[in-house]
């Protein structure tokens, strides 16, 4: 199944510390991973999260203070986030289609305010920030177990299809393919599914596969991926290998 990279960490620091577990199994075909991201200790300056496209959409939580969590999700490019010296964030990250709700409940960038939405985030928040995250899959299974009833999140056969089927996807033609579905058809699932066009989540995909694999299974020629790479990352790839842990 589909195994996105970690967002971009600072080698050169050793004093925030990622953390990530699986969901149950009756979970496992909507949510990704449950994941925390905090600091060991107060740093000297800002850390800044440089954050990759990966088409999934994120629950997050500021567990230091718990009114502030949201809905992220990013599209196709990478996000630089300044997260101060001293913080404690939590998470679900679903897997690419799964989640049901509209666009407009999501945001591209950092989650600084408090939550003013409908969705018990706060409540779950309050929660975690009372265990140790090796006590917290519960409280992450419950949530995501309520919003499958409400038809929040539920399995996806188009995206799961895809993300199935990497191996041998190269072109929108090959995604049309693999999921029996007309070009026009793919476009408006995933349009309305994933907020992406077919062309721009191949893009993201590409670039996702291109850190497990050699780049030639994925683009056409090294100037293709290294332009792609820049484009989508910020950086060349032997210029991000060199920064951030991967």
């Amino acid at each position: 199944m589909y195994e996105p990279v970690q967002d971009g960490r600072d080698k050169s620091l050793d004093s925030v510390r990622y953390s990530e577990a699986k969901p149950p199994e009756e979970l496992s075909e909507v949510v990704h991973n449950y994941w925390e991201l905090k600091t060991q200790a107060p740093l000297a300056e800002d850390f800044t999260l440089h954050a990759l496209p990966d088409a999934c959409v994120n629950l997050l939580f500021n567990l230091k203070d718990t009114a502030i969590a949201g809905v992220t999700a990013l599209q196709t490019t990478y996000t630089t986030l300044n997260l101060g010296r001293d913080f404690h964030y939590a998470g679900v990250q679903f897997f690419p289609g799964v989640w049901c709700t509209s666009a407009h409940d999501t945001t591209d960038s950092f989650v600084g305010s408090p939550y003013q939405g409908s969705l018990p985030l706060v409540k779950t928040a309050e929660k975690l920030a009372a265990l140790d995250f090796s006590a917290s899959s519960p409280v992450f299974s419950a949530l995501v177990s309520e919003l499958a009833e409400r038809g929040m999140v539920k399995d996806n056969p188009v995206t799961k299809s895809i993300l199935e089927n990497l191996e041998v996807i190269r072109s929108v033609a090959d995604m049309a393919e693999v999921t029996h579905k007309s070009a026009r058809q793919l476009q408006r699932i995933l349009k309305a599914s994933t907020g992406f066009s077919p062309h721009d989540l191949l893009k993201v995909l590409r670039l996702q596969r291109s850190f497990k694999r050699h780049y030639l299974d994925a683009y056409t020629d090294q100037s293709h991926f290294i332009r792609s790479f820049r484009e989508i990352t910020g950086y060349t790839p032997a210029d991000y290998y060199k920064k951030y842990d991967v």
